[in-house]
């Protein structure tokens, strides 16, 4: 309903003209300042635009992206399945997952990306903050985080001083309130030169009776205000998020939050403490992007309802602050909190027991709009849902890149022969590129046995906590993958990859899917190039989670990663959370007993197109992606999981960067000793076959380490299951990998090779 009362203007600032320049600063076309005037009958004042500016950021409207998103499964196919969704994408924070028992997970991944462009530490600290409030605005405590994490090239200066800083702040913020980080992935490339991706990802448990919602309900209800005061900090951070970067904009560190994660535990458990008096909590919203403007329009709109405040009770931690940079400050730890009426002396006694601020600052009122008052005048009147639900929605052209056709008709018979020495060489380059070296050096910052509940430490294929529960004990397992690489050379391709991957890796662990979050990095929508990457991309995601039955609770669109002098490589970061229903099945990489049968399961194609041989062999970026097939992938999860089950499986590594020899020697790396392998793959080809079938990465693969004495039974239950299985070799207690290739044999040293891994990323760091 369009707003007809023309506010008030107490503070002179209010008064400035609306200009086409000021528009355009905002980051507001003319089409949709046209809109505006629509849908308000008059000019908004200046604190009005920057609200409009912020709510119809791609950041909080998702204007480019969400016709797309509706393409994602929200829910399972089948209603009886176990693992139903509670709380769908889209409804709120956060999606909710049922995993048994009464109990329920609730997990979400977002980005911080060109915070932590400008600055790294505080860009990736908030942005862990961020994540952790959307979690226990939901009623979740949260009980672990992840992060996926993308840098330039590792030698240049630049990079390494993001990379220090970014991976310094999410051990701060994490390590400081105690939620253990239990890893992620991390990749380094020219691409994300000047524009890393900082993605966090947090997870919380809650009982399904705990779930709150954020809509402002109940006409007289009051609505508060918690946390700590508002400063100027982060002002205009959503708008800041939905342009790309540039010298203006990477000088704009009034654009970048600071955080105290100490303030955060406090908020924490003074949050929880207040969700569980019953009937106490109407409704909750973080105040994350775009601060007290998106929580109170958003709870309005989710509730149906008026809202109205008043500026002059929000506490402030700095003086002069006007209505503009009240309403679009987003300063850090702040939630607004709908009350029961009659019950506000129970919620304030609880936040003054945490030694934090719960101020009344308005209330819930009859009719649709925002009503934002100060010194008792109004100076914002707005239709709340037209600011939440209803920014305008666009299908941009969209144009193949021509790199396409030039990478699809490229050929590795191109190459020059691959000699031993070529491929004696070729292990130790790859296992020391950072991508695919040993992340301790990022790992040991953080506290991942914090909690006590942490199964498998960072560094396997997926990460596994315990959670104990009343009266249940959950064992839940997570993973996150995106192979930039593929998806430059083909996003649709690219983003089936990357959810088969993941999958790839839960079933290593021995778990089975839950659902699905992500978080779509990607350029300047507005460009042809770009939207068909974006596009493409989200067809493969959608048709993948489809297939495997993954429904989609939630996640994030970053856009516009791109400065004057490049654009990222299109990284849609999956993160699937599984359930491991025995604890038994918890299965590692790493392998366990020498004699023990090595297995290859799905087969040694002959692809190179986007590997990592390509890249530290001939610093190539071409070729096909590897070709994905999802009924090969569902066939050797589904096997592995029964292999698992069945006790035969005593180590699993799924094959990705690196290829097959990658693989083995990651395998030979068990925690506190070394072991080696003797493989014969005689018969596996010559030439570029070869390589590829030494690096090549190929989908749809993993390795299992079997006692030799079940060796024959499992190659019999693979023929039987359909997936491709040969018995590579064994595992041995000599620190040497040996390859029979036929008429030659090449070997390492494993303890050479792993010290080349443990310290690749390490020693450019120590400089």
């Amino acid at each position: 309903m369009a707003s007809t009362v023309t506010p008030s203007n107490p503070d002179p600032l209010l008064n400035v003209a609306i200009t086409p320049e000021l528009v355009e600063k905002h980051g507001l076309t003319q089409d949709e300042y046209k809109l505006i005037l629509d849908i308000l009958g008059r000019e908004p004042n200046l604190t009005e635009l920057g609200i409009f500016s912020v709510m119809w950021s791609e950041h909080c409207s998702y204007k480019n992206s969400r016709p797309l998103l509706k393409t994602f499964p929200t829910q399972k196919a089948d209603p009886n399945a176990p693992g139903q969704v509670l709380v769908k994408a889209g409804e709120e924070n956060a999606g909710v997952i049922d995993i048994g028992d009464g109990w329920a997970i609730c997990f979400k991944i977002e980005s911080h990306n060109h915070p932590s462009a400008v600055e790294p530490f505080e860009g990736a600290a908030t942005g862990v903050g961020g994540i952790i409030r959307d979690i226990f605005t939901m009623g979740a405590r949260p009980v672990l985080l992840t992060n996926s994490l993308r840098f330039g090239d590792l030698s240049s200066a630049q990079s390494q001083r993001i990379f220090r800083g970014v991976v310094h702040g999410i051990s701060h913020y994490g390590n400081c309130i105690g939620i253990p980080n239990v890893g992620g992935d991390v990749y380094f490339d020219e691409c994300y030169e000047g524009n890393p991706l900082v993605n966090a990802l947090c997870l919380g448990i809650l009982r399904h009776d705990q779930i709150k919602r954020g809509a402002a309900t109940g006409i007289g209800n009051p609505v508060y205000y918690v946390g700590p005061p508002t400063g100027r900090d982060g002002l205009g951070g959503a708008s800041f998020a939905s342009r790309e970067l540039s010298e203006e904009s990477a000088a704009d560190r009034p654009a970048v939050q600071k955080g105290d994660p100490f303030m955060e535990k406090l908020l924490i458990e003074a949050c929880l403490e207040m969700m569980a008096q019953e009937g106490l909590v109407v409704g909750i919203q973080d105040m994350g992007a775009a601060g007290l403007t998106c929580s109170t329009c958003e709870t309005a709109a989710r509730g149906g309802s008026g809202i109205e405040i008043e500026l002059d009770e929000v506490p402030q931690r700095e003086t002069g602050m006007n209505s503009y940079e009240i309403m679009l400050s987003e300063s850090q730890e702040r939630m607004l909190v709908i009350a029961q009426k009659g019950r506000e002396k129970e919620l304030e006694a609880i936040f003054e027991k945490w030694d934090l601020h719960a101020v009344q600052v308005g209330e819930v009122k009859p009719g649709e709009d925002m009503v934002v008052t100060q010194h008792g005048s109004p100076v914002v009147h707005l239709p709340a849902a037209k600011l939440a639900d209803d920014a305008p929605v666009y299908l941009r052209e969209s144009k193949e890149p021509e790199h396409f056709a030039k990478c699809r008709a490229w050929s590795p018979d191109s190459l020059p022969a691959a000699d031993a020495g070529t491929l004696q060489a070729a292990l130790v380059k790859l296992l020391g590129h950072p991508t695919i070296a040993s992340k301790r050096w990022i790992t040991q910052q953080y506290d991942h046995m914090v909690m006590t509940g942490t199964v498998i430490e960072p560094g396997s294929d997926a990460a596994v906590v315990r959670l104990r529960l009343e009266g249940a004990e959950k064992l839940i397992a997570i993973a996150n993958d995106c192979n930039n690489r593929y998806c430059w050379l083909d996003p649709y391709a690219g983003g089936k990859i990357a959810i088969a991957e993941c999958l790839r890796n839960l079933a290593c662990s021995g778990a089975r899917p839950l659902g699905m979050t992500n978080n779509l990095n990607f350029g300047n929508p507005n460009k042809p190039e770009s939207y068909y990457m974006l596009k493409e991309a989200i067809r493969g995601l959608a048709e993948a989670c489809q297939f495997f039955d993954i429904p989609v609770v939630g996640g994030n669109v970053s856009l516009y990663n791109e400065n004057v002098d490049k654009k990222i490589d299109p990284t849609p970061v999956v993160s699937i959370a599984g359930i491991i229903d025995d604890p038994a099945h918890v299965t590692t990489q790493y392998a366990k007993t020498a004699g023990n049968t090595l297995v290859l399961l799905g087969g040694a194609p002959d692809e190179l197109g986007g590997s990592y041989y390509l890249k530290v062999m001939h610093d190539l970026k071409t070729g096909a992606a590897p070709e994905i097939d999802l009924e090969k992938e569902k066939a050797l999860a589904d096997f592995l999981r029964a292999q698992i089950a069945a006790g035969t499986v005593k180590a699993a590594h799924d094959l990705s960067e690196g290829g097959l020899l990658c693989a083995v020697a990651e395998m030979c790396f068990t925690p506190g000793k070394t072991f080696g392998a003797k493989l014969n793959l005689a018969g596996l080809g010559e030439g570029a076959t070869l390589v590829a079938a030494l690096y090549g990465e190929s989908t749809a693969r993993a390795l299992i380490e079997v006692p030799a004495t079940e060796a024959e039974s499992v190659l019999a239950a693979a023929k039987a299951a359909g997936v491709p299985a040969q018995d590579i070799g064994e595992i041995t207690a000599a620190s040497e990998l040996a390859v029979a290739l036929g008429g030659e044999t090449l070997s390492w040293s494993t303890t050479e090779l792993r010290s080349t891994w443990e310290t690749s990323i390490e020693k450019v760091m120590a400089r």
